[in-house]
């Protein structure tokens, strides 16, 4: 039990003495900022799928809302001059039409939520490749039809996107929805949606809400995760949340291992994305082609699944 709880921190270590021994500059200052950075939108995003675990739920659709809100918010200073405060907010706001389709066909046309959020994936994406105009916003772009863009891209909303301030957002997030789900009602409820929604449903709680808070949440979260993306290029790319959306999944799943009854929890979340940040890191720095990761990351999830499903059905028998 003991290397369950802990098993993925001993692993994520051994990985990184592994690394730190054959990789050159694997331990270099530069390098560890670039491990913590890269991990931190994953993590974010990682852990509103999570929400949506709890209630046994599953959200695909939070790529699309990484892309979106990354467009957006590049858009806002580009095309429209708008100041820091009110970009965050209309993105934020805005970004909501992703838990709004979601939350319409999951709870309106009872559609299971793993195919409700894969067609949203798919609207979501094509909401914001149509914004966008097909292609890439950056500052000083001339729009499709000739029309020359003024707005510029405040230094202090890049400023954000440094690998200090990603990693202090990264970890104030943790923290609240740590407390949320394990130190409060709603969060001990959505767990309990979770393991058995129809006892939820026959003792007079109202799992609707929470369902639906789950999916806002995760909606955030993802708008959160693309805002920060777009701190850290400048600009706003075509489908540039799409890479996010399996690895946070993984993040998610291989983290519902250390739970004793293999249910998706934050601390886990944080512990799979560092696994998969380490692995991917490590792996770059031996020169391992990059088509050649998502080969690594498949295989540790699988390992993951094995050993939670594996355990799920000993305690079944």
């Amino acid at each position: 039990m003991k290397f369950k709880q802990f098993g993925l921190l001993i692993v994520s270590i051994v990985l990184f003495i592994i690394f730190s021994i054959i990789a050159p500059n694997f331990l270099s200052s530069q390098n560890l900022l670039s491990i913590i950075s890269g991990m931190a939108i994953v993590t974010i995003v990682a852990i509103g799928v999570t929400f949506t675990l709890s209630i046994d739920g599953f959200d695909l659709s939070v790529g699309s809302a990484v892309t979106l809100s990354n467009t957006l918010i590049i858009s806002f200073f580009v095309w429209h001059g708008m100041s820091i405060g009110l970009a965050l907010i209309l993105t934020l706001i805005v970004c909501l039409i992703v838990a709004g389709i979601n939350l319409m066909l999951i709870l309106g046309f009872k559609i299971p939520d793993l195919y409700a959020t894969l067609s949203t994936m798919f609207i979501v994406e094509g909401i914001a490749l149509t914004y966008s105009e097909g292609g890439s916003i950056s500052q000083g772009m001339t729009r499709m039809n000739g029309q020359e863009t003024l707005g510029k891209i405040p230094a202090s909303f890049s400023s954000i996107g440094s690998p200090i301030s990603v990693t202090m957002i990264m970890l104030v997030i943790i923290i609240i929805a740590y407390l949320f789900m394990h130190k409060t009602n709603p969060g001990r409820i959505m767990y309990m949606i979770g393991s058995n929604k129809n006892a939820v449903h026959y003792s007079g709680i109202n799992a609707t809400k929470y369902i639906a808070l789950s999916y806002i949440i995760s909606a955030l979260l993802a708008s959160v995760g693309g805002i920060l993306l777009a701190s850290q290029i400048s600009s706003a790319q075509v489908n540039s949340g799409s890479g996010y959306l399996m690895t946070a999944v993984a993040a998610a799943f291989i983290g519902a291992t250390t739970s004793k009854a293999g249910k998706p929890n934050v601390i886990g979340t944080f512990l799979g994305a560092l696994l998969i940040a380490i692995l991917e890191n490590g792996l770059v720095m031996l020169s391992v082609p990059y088509y050649g990761l998502n080969i690594i990351k498949g295989l540790v999830l699988a390992t993951a699944l094995i050993i939670n499903y594996a355990q799920f059905k000993r305690r079944s028998l």
